[in-house]
């Protein structure tokens, strides 16, 4: 890579992330940086890339790693409806979760790590970040792909099996219908668990759950957001 195009490249990440920051009306200095850092095509594979906004899906004309820095879905395996996650969406929600550096930050369903990689500059290098991923290859492609963040560890494996290790946050990349006690265990006193609730049918919201105390659970809901399933997560009882 040239330098001139190295440069282009970063200021096309830069950009991206202050127009991110400005739609969602974001102020945190963090996001801002973690976006700004973290490069976006080392997540999304090779292009050209099938970009997917506004019901609209269309190919990029070219493998310009600058293609990817805009407000949109990456297709990341069309046939099972996988993509890299919407950009403004994640900034606005993980905005309000407010990680601080030195967390411990659990991250269940994490693709191919471009959230996970978000999640560790917000945490820091004194922090920890346990990226589970139940899909093999998937989960083969975040280790490489996270390779230069070594506050992150990824496992193949069901992230609703626990038991899992204490963690000051979890982020849940996947619609569940409720949040599963493996989840709610490995909330820390004060600790913030962020997941998609959604239905077998129409959109769903993002509920954040607080741990008050060891009896007490605070929750909140926002938004309206369309996930894929996390499977293990699914109750028809409680989902229409």
């Amino acid at each position: 890579m040239q330098p001139s195009t190295a440069v282009s490249i970063e200021s096309a990440r830069h950009l991206y992330a202050e127009e991110l920051c400005r739609v969602n009306h974001i102020s945190s200095p963090a996001i801002l940086r973690a976006f700004s850092t973290v490069p976006r095509e080392r997540f999304v594979g090779p292009g050209p890339w099938m970009i997917q906004t506004s019901g609209t899906e269309y190919f990029t004309e070219s493998t310009d790693p600058r293609n990817v820095y805009q407000d949109a879905l990456i297709m990341l395996d069309p046939a099972k409806r996988l993509n890299n996650g919407q950009p403004s969406l994640w900034a606005f929600h993980l905005s309000l979760l407010d990680v601080h550096p030195g967390d411990h930050i659990l991250h269940l369903g994490c693709g191919t790590g471009y959230s996970s990689a978000i999640l560790a500059e917000l945490t820091g290098p004194q922090g920890k970040v346990v990226a589970v991923e139940i899909d093999e290859a998937l989960a083969a492609r975040a280790r490489i792909a996270l390779e230069p963040w070594p506050q992150v560890t990824v496992f193949q494996a069901n992230g609703a099996q626990g038991p899992f290790d204490f963690a000051d946050v979890i982020v849940v990349s996947a619609g569940a219908t409720h949040p599963l006690a493996a989840w709610l265990a490995a909330l820390k006193p004060e600790g913030k668990l962020l997941f998609p609730l959604t239905s077998t049918r129409g959109p769903g919201t993002m509920a954040y759950v607080t741990r008050k105390s060891a009896d007490l659970l605070e929750a909140m809901l926002c938004g309206s957001v369309y996930f894929v399933d996390f499977a293990g997560a699914r109750d028809s009882a409680v989902s229409d």
